[in-house]
């Protein structure tokens, strides 16, 4: 194999793996929010499971990805560890149709595919066909790859050395390390068994060599999903337990079949002189049986992961964390956009959740403030300027890589939704301010006053709760409502603030406490003015416009 054959390999490669970077970026931009929905409502019934994670991974291509959107998951408590059992199984019969449809062997008209994709791109302005030509062109470009590589390595026929390490390569254990080890490297399986299909096609590789190099392959997939859980929670770290745990059976018990039995035989039969296809189908009887067999014990094999990962320490102290957010590297795009938004989205609600909490405490410090419960607000109220810091940091980072227009509108919606929230926050420690003033210098609101404070804590928890992140179907309800009740308060501010007047000038209002009630009408108004900002961002990060509203 000369420097030309090494050239032509290494770019047959390049193009392989562009294809499928291609493929899924592509449908990343087409499908990915689409396929991260599936997944969140996946149910507990294990063979819907199954179905949906196997449906998905098919579509995408890619059961690394798959893996990885269902750790994110997991880890921001979307899915529990039962039904990532389930997906995981499923993932992995959908990944064998990449190695399904290279055994269909299209290459003759892969350079058509290629070009047909590659000329809608350049000359059709419609983005929706775009993200379909990206699909196409990458398709064509993968099996240009393969064709490029197959031709590089036909010399390896008549090369005494290639043939004597694939002579080891019979044996189970050197045969499967090698599998996983080159697996772990690039990070896909599917990319590996399509090496591996490339290389058979030379007819160097024997499908009973092949065979073990690809169980190998099946269990370095993992690598991605054992990445992904890095820096997450422990119930995250064991859905990469459980996929290890998987594709170790299978290769065990697969391992033990083909030593005891005529199984490569029986397959070479199937498909007689056509190693490509032999070992597509080796691949899907791998995955398909292993998970037939795992299927009635799925529940166990999640025990088995708590056994192997305990929950650690950390963990039950409750500290400051993100509970969604979780920070990994990966080299798969398709499901990651959708499961960034769905993590900030997570966070955002928490975030959310806890200042509606703050404001309706600091009314209740100012209509009861002998019972102010100053701790909780204030520990409260630094999870909020920790969250709020934490989810800018994580947007900040994606807004610098690569993703569809929607989905990076969406993110900056959120960059600005929060910016709103946590001025929620802040004016409703300064409910608790005024509260503390009061006790201190020893003075009393008016009951007229403190009747006034009570229905702005009805209005402005009615405008709080009205609000929500996770449930855009609905931004143009909410920002109706929101319309509404910051005209309620507008009215009500000045209403209150002429009432306030009349008694200080009756000398029902002492001035110092008029002005304390003056400022807890300014922060009341401004929580309104923040909660409608809030509502307008959500309709925005719905259609990218908002209709007859200022975006401040």
């Amino acid at each position: 194999m000369g420097m030309t054959e090494v050239f032509m390999l290494l770019g047959g490669l390049a193009l392989f793996l562009y294809g499928m970077q291609m493929m899924s970026n592509g449908l990343e931009a087409a499908a990915g929010n689409k396929m991260k929905k599936i997944l969140e409502r996946v149910t507990s019934n294990r063979i819907i499971g199954v179905l949906v994670g196997a449906a998905i991974t098919a579509v995408i291509q890619s059961s690394s990805a798959t893996t990885v959107m269902v750790v994110g998951f997991v880890n921001s408590g979307l899915m529990t560890l039962n039904q990532a059992v389930w997906v995981i199984m499923g993932a992995n019969i959908g990944t064998t149709i990449t190695g399904q449809l290279i055994a269909l062997d299209i290459g003759a008209i892969a350079p058509l595919i290629a070009f047909i994709g590659v000329a809608s791109i350049m000359f059709i302005k419609n983005e929706k066909v775009k993200h379909i030509s990206e699909i196409l062109a990458g398709l064509g470009i993968l099996f240009i790859g393969m064709e490029t590589m197959g031709s590089a390595m036909a010399p390896l026929q008549e090369s005494e050395t290639f043939i004597g390490f694939m002579a080891n390569a019979s044996n189970p254990i050197v045969g499967i390390l090698v599998g996983a080890i080159f697996t772990a490297i690039i990070q896909s399986s599917s990319a590996s068994v399509g090496i591996l299909q490339a290389l058979a096609q030379t007819g160097v590789v024997p499908l009973s060599s092949a065979v073990y190099i690809l169980f190998g392959q099946n269990i370095g997939t993992c690598i991605t999903a054992v990445l992904a859980s890095i820096g997450t929670k422990t119930n995250a770290k064991r859905t990469t337990v459980i996929h290890l745990m998987f594709n170790i059976i299978g290769s065990i018990l697969f391992t033990i079949i083909c030593l005891l039995t005529p199984f490569v035989h029986l397959v070479e039969m199937l498909t007689p002189g056509d190693t490509v296809a032999q070992i597509a189908n080796v691949h899907t009887i791998f995955n398909v049986t292993t998970t037939l067999l795992l299927l009635p014990v799925g529940t166990y094999m999640a025990k088995l992961a708590v056994k192997i990962l305990p929950e650690s320490k950390e963990e039950e102290e409750g500290e400051h964390k993100l509970a969604y957010i979780e920070k990994f590297e990966s080299s798969y795009a398709v499901g990651n956009a959708a499961l960034a938004i769905s993590q900030v989205e997570g966070e955002v609600d928490r975030m959310l959740t806890m200042v509606k909490k703050n404001t309706e405490t600091g009314f209740e410090a100012l209509l009861h403030k002998d019972k102010i419960d100053e701790e909780k607000m204030l520990d409260r109220e630094e999870y909020i300027d920790y969250l709020n810091k934490e989810i800018s940091k994580y947007i900040v980072g994606l807004m610098g890589t690569e993703m569809a227009d929607e989905d990076l509108r969406r993110i900056n919606a959120y960059y600005k939704i929060i910016s709103n929230i946590e001025r929620v926050g802040d004016h409703a420690m300064n409910f608790l301010g005024y509260a503390k003033d009061l006790k201190i210098w020893d003075m009393k609101l008016s009951g007229h006053a403190l009747k006034e404070i009570e229905e702005m804590k009805g209005l402005c928890a009615k405008a709080l709760e009205d609000i929500t992140v996770s449930d855009i179907s609905k931004a143009g309800n909410i920002l109706e409502m929101a319309a509404k009740n910051e005209q309620k308060i507008d009215d009500m501010k000045e209403i209150y603030l002429k009432e306030q007047i009349e008694r200080m000038k009756t000398g029902d209002c002492k001035a110092e406490t008029g002005i304390i009630f003056s400022e807890i009408l300014t922060d009341f108004e401004r929580i309104g003015d923040h909660a409608v900002n809030i509502c307008e961002w959500v309709e925005f990060n719905q259609t990218g416009t908002v209709d007859n509203y200022r975006l401040i």
